[in-house]
């Protein structure tokens, strides 16, 4: 049986170096739980860390949040939908908004819930994701700030979630001039710009952060370790918090070329026939994870022990050689993921979660 394993000390380490780092620099910062998919093993997990907020994009996850601890600052990060918007209120402190009449449907159920909602505006700052444009920044804020039961607290930006367009000083910059502008004009204080996220992390610990900046959203980097930038993972960080485990289910010595008149698989593809493997074979592990689990691109293994074939629905296939370490079935075969391939691994309910 295939399983995840969460290492609770490399995640405390990873935790404990992104608070350390972040205090230097006088910034403060919340955990996004969105890839724990609402796990409340892994959930309890991430609040026994000592996080303040926790940030998600599912707000049936922000409701275990609090059910487990009310007191834990909870922030929806993706723009309300309107048939939402009464459990966005019930159980999210605060709220990623671009829509101007979002946010009216959001004063009027906080009225109606007699509660203070907060709101960090979303500014588009060239991934066109989601965001307010620059130019019409001040005209949003001026319809929304009177508004009764809604705090504006921040400015946000998002860069790097859809077109792949990097952080960098300026972008940064401008933002932070946004709120210096809406500050004046409007005598308000706005006490977060909200521009981090874990791409933005090497500018920070490279100097590189605009002072104004103060506020980040973490998933990736805590989890994985990772340098957006370049894949790397940042000294100091474990990149092995999450390991999938999967259970060798046959093993035996087969041709390395099929037989038999070839057509499309269930995927789409046709195999591509090198004539010069005609007799030859090696041991073939089959595993008992398949595509509806993950994708094989998000695993990450080493390539001189093994090689991946392929997949079906079930079943992930191996190429392993001469099997040098003479695996047999029922051993287990592991895995480091992908951000992606956790991704899935933590919404599969076919998959358990264990901590180690």
């Amino acid at each position: 049986m295939a399983f995840l394993n969460l290492h609770k000390d490399n995640l405390h380490k990873n935790y404990q170096f992104l608070k350390e780092k972040f205090n230097e620099h006088g910034v403060a910062w919340g955990a996004v739980s969105k890839m724990l998919c609402g796990n409340e093993i892994y959930i309890k997990e991430l609040i026994d860390l000592g996080v303040d907020e926790i940030h998600d994009s599912r707000i049936s996850n922000l409701a275990k949040v609090k059910d487990i601890n009310p007191k834990i600052k909870t922030v929806y990060i993706k723009p309300p939908s309107k048939r939402n918007l009464a459990d966005v209120v019930t159980y999210a402190d605060v709220s990623l908004n671009s829509e101007l009449t979002t946010i009216r449907w959001i004063s009027e159920e906080a009225v109606r819930q007699e509660k203070k909602h907060q709101i960090i505006i979303m500014v588009e700052t060239g991934d066109l994701r989601e965001g307010v444009m620059g130019e019409d920044l001040v005209d949003f804020y001026a319809k929304i700030f009177r508004l009764p039961n809604v705090e504006v607290i921040g400015l946000g930006t998002n860069l790097n979630c859809l077109n792949g367009v990097m952080p960098s000083t300026d972008k940064l910059v401008q933002l932070s001039l946004y709120k210096q502008i809406i500050e004046l004009k409007f005598n308000k204080e706005i006490p977060w710009v909200s521009a981090g996220t874990s791409v933005t992390i090497p500018l920070m610990l490279n100097h590189q952060l605009p002072k104004g900046v103060n506020h980040f959203r973490v998933g990736e980097t805590l989890y994985f370790g990772a340098n957006l930038f370049d894949e790397s993972t940042i000294p100091g960080m474990n990149d092995s918090v999450f390991e999938l485990c999967t259970e060798i289910i046959e093993m035996q010595e087969k041709p390395l070329l099929p037989t038999g008149n070839l057509a499309a698989n269930p995927k789409g593809d046709i195999m591509e026939i090198d004539e010069s493997l005609y007799g030859q074979s090696s041991f073939r592990g089959i595993l008992d994870i398949g595509l509806l689990d993950v994708d094989p691109k998000y695993l990450i293994y080493d390539k001189d022990e093994f090689e991946v074939l392929g997949a079906s629905s079930d079943m992930l296939i191996l190429d392993l050689g001469k099997n040098p370490k003479n695996y047999k079935v029922g051993d287990l075969i592991r895995f480091k993921l992908k951000y992606m391939g956790a991704l899935a691994i933590l919404n599969s309910y076919y998959i358990e979660k264990r901590v180690i």
